[in-house]
């Protein structure tokens, strides 16, 4: 559970307590106060220093600043905050007369809530002629089924105190989850630690600085709270003046005697307890003790002090219970106050617009769902049609090797055909020349060969040179019997001859 810092603002005396609730019980960690106009303030001697959720609070330096002038209230207190982490702490404002206002409502409480509050709010205004909104206002039966009403008006200067020490911080604000009347929860406190009778009239007196409360109780219910005392300790001079007001305040909260006196604060020493009891024989008079709270942290002598912050750690005891659920309390927490701890502020055109602006959001949000979605289809498609290029790159690779071949098989066709044509030709001279040899053995070739263009050239030899006429007429394509000439050749007469003619002849014939 978060550590509370309770405040209680009282005149130009405030008083600090911060406590924790561990196991069930809470822990009083440290106490101090300090008087608001001349800035002196006071810082209980115990430990230099206490591990707080895991900070240090050191009140060390505070001491330094005891009597010194031009020091603000924020400074002030953030000097013997010094080491908490007081964004991770919970404020709780304890408030009295006059920052806070009492008015009892007679009518007993017979209809709901709401009806109630607009009954007292109404009743409010016309004893009061005071309008006052219903988030600052609070009550709680009385013992005699009245209701006593608490509200606020305006500005309260202990909640500015603590924004004041936010800013100082450097922070906008800190968490104050509630506000509380000081009177109610003493009287809360003292009943819950007090073992009443019924009909027991029990008094708590609580003696500050400068001022002084009258707390009357019937049984364990608060039956009137008295007028603020304009008396203390600073300003006392005898307890007579107690016993006078006492009279006075028994007399108009209709109480003929007294059961129980029960004195705290600033004074509750033993001279204090022997007037009382010589004032009222008949009552049981006792200090307020406050052996539920853990005060390991005093020793004996300051633990005779603690009494002083006796409405701080009632406060405390009545938000811890409060949250446990263990009584209904009051708060009294204004509504600028709610608005401003607020994470988001807004007018009510800005609560107007949310809707629309949920409404944008899931469309867009709806939409990028969309985009994505067909992102990933495309990248799909893009990856299909990734392969398919490459595919097709394949393909126009292959069709171009196919292009080559058949346009270079049109050049191979004509050398084809060129060769073709040739054979032809060559075949067709040489059977020409078989056939003329074929019959006439006196006839032979050593040599054809083709010289430039079309010209051919046959060499030969015959035995008889009239032979060699006739070839040269068999031949086509001009043929010419260039030379002759006379050789011998193995014992016998031979020609040797040589005959040119042109293949054009032949290729005529194709």
């Amino acid at each position: 559970m978060k550590t509370l810092i309770c405040i209680y603002c009282e005149g130009t005396d405030t008083k600090i307590a911060v406590v924790s609730k561990e196991k069930e019980k809470i822990k009083l960690l440290r106490t101090a106060s300090f008087d608001v106009l001349t800035h002196k303030h006071e810082v209980d001697p115990a430990f230099a220093s206490i591990q707080i959720e895991g900070d240090t609070l050191n009140f060390n330096d505070a001491e330094k600043n005891e009597g010194s002038l031009g020091i603000s209230n924020p400074a002030l207190i953030n000097s013997e905050l010094k080491g908490i982490n007081l964004s991770k702490c919970l404020f709780i404002p304890g408030l009295t007369e006059p920052a806070i206002y009492y008015h009892i409502f007679e009518v007993s409480k017979k209809a709901g809530i709401a009806k109630v509050t607009q009954e007292i709010i109404s009743d409010i205004q016309e004893t009061k002629n005071v309008n006052i909104d219903k988030e600052n206002l609070g009550y709680i039966e009385l013992a005699d089924r009245s209701l006593l009403s608490v509200f606020l008006t305006g500005d309260v200067n202990c909640i500015s105190l603590i924004n004041s020490l936010a800013r100082h911080n450097g922070k906008r604000y800190y968490k104050i989850p509630s506000v509380k009347s000081a009177e109610i929860s003493l009287a809360y406190y003292v009943a819950k630690r007090k073992k009443f009778f019924p009909d027991d009239h029990s008094l708590v007196v609580y003696i500050g600085k400068e001022y002084s409360k009258l707390i009357f109780l019937h049984g364990r219910k608060l039956k009137h709270i008295g007028g603020t005392l304009d008396i203390g300790t600073l300003n006392l001079h005898t307890y007579d003046v107690y016993f006078s007001k006492i009279l006075l305040e028994m007399e108009n909260g209709g109480i003929s005697s007294l059961d129980n006196i029960i004195v705290c604060g600033e004074d509750d020493s033993e001279n204090l307890i022997l007037s009382f009891y010589g004032t009222f024989p008949e009552a049981n008079v006792s200090r307020l003790e406050f052996d539920d709270i853990d005060l390991s942290e005093y020793s004996a002598d300051q633990r005779e002090k603690i009494s002083s912050f006796s409405v701080p750690m009632a406060i405390a005891n009545d938000y811890f219970d409060e949250l446990s659920e263990e009584h209904k309390g009051i708060n009294l927490l204004p509504k600028y106050v709610k608005e401003d701890q607020k994470f988001f502020q807004f007018a009510w055109h800005g609560y107007a617009m949310l809707p629309l602006l949920f409404a944008a959001a899931f469309f867009i949000t709806m939409q990028i769902l969309i985009n994505n979605q067909d992102e990933k289809a495309l990248d799909v498609d893009l990856g299909k049609n990734t392969i398919l290029q490459q595919q097709n790159l394949e393909i126009l690779n292959k069709i171009a090797d196919v292009e080559g071949k058949i346009n270079s098989f049109d050049q191979t066709q004509t050398i084809l055909d060129s060769a073709n044509t040739g054979t032809g030709v060559w075949t067709r001279i040489v059977k020409e020349i078989s056939d003329f040899a074929q019959g006439r053995q006196t006839l032979w070739f050593t040599k054809l060969t083709k010289e430039e263009e079309n010209k051919i050239i046959i060499e030969g030899y015959a035995l008889n040179k009239y032979v060699l006429t006739d070839f040269a007429y068999t031949l086509k394509g001009s043929a010419i019997l260039k030379n002759i000439l006379f050789e011998s050749l193995r014992e016998k007469n031979a020609y040797k001859f040589t005959i040119t003619f042109n293949k054009n002849g032949y290729e005529q014939g194709l």
